[in-house]
């Protein structure tokens, strides 16, 4: 099946600012430029390719696959369209950081792609290890147990692939994973979610979806937190636990080179409503907080 939509763009857009979290490094599932992004997955109808193209003031959506009428209603919605910051002008003026990056960055839109589950897989591997070990072990992983993307092979991007089936995560042995440089503990945990995977992408909403997946061994708040960010553009959510965030919110509203999640909340709350957006903003105008010390090492688990 294939399939397109035209969608009508008013204000301003970024498409590659505003898709970035679809894609975890070189990531076989997705490729998301300044103007166009390609996104694989497995909707409740099967397996779809979406291509998105922003041309001036109009979003050209495509799709193949069995999965395609249902990734084509909800290409609005992986674009980031049903994201509606119109009353965060005013919430931004409370800062002026924030309303300097919101000038810049107004274009910025919040996804949302319905797809937990897919976006679980990423978020258990980069619990604990250095950016470039999570994205080179999800890439491994995808490039062994996915699949073509469907569509024609002269229109897709080389390379492009469906994560996953579920079952196949969960059938996978720990010590399998060890070659994409995962140890033990986040492979039994990939393999727990991808046992509860229909559970967690029938959850109806973020509340219900984070209960779902706290209630996982090997999934905390973190976890969950990134997960619903990208399957529901909740504008609210924080993720707390994280290495970097609270030194990032806490030296840019602050001047505060090191910061907990509790003052991280403390000066996110003026933004109540858009605090997940803030974060986002800030991450996005590179407002990283100086570094001290020695970087994390990186690790190997392929010899275990």
């Amino acid at each position: 099946m294939t399939g397109t939509r035209v969608i009508a763009l008013s204000g301003r857009y970024d498409l590659g600012r505003s898709l970035r979290t679809l894609a975890l490094g070189d990531d076989p599932t997705a490729r998301v430029g300044g103007t166009d992004a390609w996104w694989a997955t497995r909707t409740p109808d099967g397996p779809a390719t979406l291509h998105l193209r922003h041309d001036g003031d109009r979003l050209a959506a495509r799709a193949w696959g069995v999965g395609a009428g249902w990734v084509l209603d909800r290409a609005d919605a992986v674009a980031g369209l049903r994201d509606d910051p119109a009353d965060f002008a005013d919430v931004a003026r409370r800062h002026p950081v924030v309303a300097r990056v919101t000038r810049d960055l107004g274009g910025v839109r919040l996804p949302a792609t319905g797809r937990a589950f897919q976006a679980t897989v990423p978020m258990i591997l980069q619990q604990k290890v250095t950016g470039l070990e999570a994205k080179r072990s999800h890439t491994a992983l995808v490039r062994a147990l996915g699949e073509p993307a469907p569509g024609p092979a002269g229109d897709l991007p080389p390379g492009l692939l469906l994560p996953p089936v579920p079952a196949a995560l969960a059938a996978t042995p720990y010590w399998a994973f060890h070659p994409w440089g995962v140890e033990q503990k986040r492979a039994d945990t990939v393999r727990r979610a991808a046992a509860a995977a229909a559970a967690i992408d029938r959850a109806a909403d973020a509340t219900a979806t984070t209960r779902r997946l706290t209630s996982i061994p090997g999934i905390g708040p973190w976890t969950a937190a990134e997960t619903v960010r990208v399957a529901f553009g909740d504008p609210d959510v924080v993720t707390v636990g994280d290495y970097h965030l609270p030194h990032l919110v806490t030296w840019a509203l602050a001047g505060e080179p090191r910061g907990t999640d509790e003052r991280m909340l403390e000066l996110l709350a003026p933004f109540a409503g858009h605090r997940g957006r803030v974060v986002t903003l800030l991450g996005l105008a590179g407002l990283g907080a100086p570094r001290f010390g020695p970087r994390m090492p990186i690790r190997s688990f392929a010899r275990f």
